[in-house]
């Protein structure tokens, strides 16, 4: 592409969870030139949540997917441009960004990473071969395949529980693996999964191995005290051991921590001027809809203040 037949916007976001959305509301309603970059559904893994309960103005509550189409709507409402792709890669060419996919490149001269986490795997046997066949990481996306079934759920946080509770509305019932034998999750939801009879424990254990034919049969557990391995049968397994930041395509661009995710400073710049993260893949103390959402508006917010000090007008 020459250089005269390049289309260079104002700020390029990268990921359309809630804090790639809530920035694009603000840096279009400021009348910057915008483009979103999406891979897969907006709202990220915000769809696959049942019910949001701690985002405020919402008292009852609401359903992930619902947040997410409101918060799309609003988005779009003041112009933002939007491409269903995936990015591969970053690169600098001067003091543009330039933003490389399976498809095209884009160039800008703000960039914000607000690309998330996925979950994280297991690493054992069986995990692979097994995905979609009774391994899954999403209880509302698979719940119902479920009916009836004796299922095991992995992990002892947020995540892990509020996935379980999900799926006792299915299931004949479930047992919960997890590696210490104390939770890690919020007091609220530990109370409502030790009341649920249909959920039972197995603490100081982790999954050896998935076992199956063409579906999963059975699961070996082994106790990290005792060393104890026993085989147990099951439908499906549903796995929430934690999260990995989906920032690989940086790597070597910006400054990250050990486990990938994002440093930056309070006003969300990261360690190259004009690139700036928010969301879950930055590095900070809590991952919630609530802090997405604001680093998304901190974000967009510098990011109009950076493009000011370059002269733009």
């Amino acid at each position: 592409m020459g250089k005269e037949e390049k289309k260079v916007y104002d700020v390029v976001i990268i990921g359309g969870g809630p804090a790639g959305l809530t920035a694009g509301l603000y840096t279009s309603r400021a009348r910057l030139h915008t483009l979103l970059i999406q891979n897969g559904l907006f709202g990220g893994q915000m769809t696959t949540t049942e019910l949001i309960e701690n985002y405020p103005g919402f008292p009852q509550g609401v359903t992930g997917d619902e947040l997410s189409r409101l918060m799309e709507e609003q988005a779009k409402r003041f112009g933002i441009e939007t491409v269903n792709e995936e990015v591969t890669g970053v690169g600098l060419e001067g003091d543009l960004k330039q933003i490389r996919t399976y498809e095209s490149s884009y160039f800008s001269q703000a960039l914000i990473i607000c690309t998330g986490t996925e979950y994280r795997k297991l690493g054992v046997p069986g995990e692979d071969q097994f995905v979609g066949k009774g391994v899954s990481y999403c209880a509302t996306c698979d719940g119902a395949f479920f009916k009836d079934s004796e299922i095991f759920v992995v992990g002892g946080g947020d995540s892990a529980l509020t996935e379980a509770i999900f799926l006792t509305k299915f299931v004949k019932g479930l047992t919960i693996v997890h590696r210490r034998d104390a939770l890690r999750a919020t007091k609220i939801y530990q109370e409502r999964a030790f009341s649920n009879p249909k959920i039972r424990f197995l603490w100081n254990s982790v999954i050896q191995e998935i076992k199956g034919d063409q579906v999963v049969r059975s699961v070996l557990v082994r106790n990290v005290k005792t060393g104890e391995v026993q085989e147990f049968p099951t439908e499906g397994i549903f796995l929430f051991v934690g999260l990995i930041p989906r920032t690989r395509f940086l790597k070597g661009l910006i400054q990250m921590d050990e486990e990938g995710y994002i440093i930056t400073d309070e006003k969300c710049e990261t360690s190259l001027p004009g690139i700036f993260a928010a969301g879950d893949c930055r590095r900070k103390l809590l991952r919630q809809v609530a802090t997405a959402v604001g680093e998304g508006a901190t974000a967009a917010f510098a990011a109009e203040k950076y493009l000011e000090g370059k002269g733009r007008t």
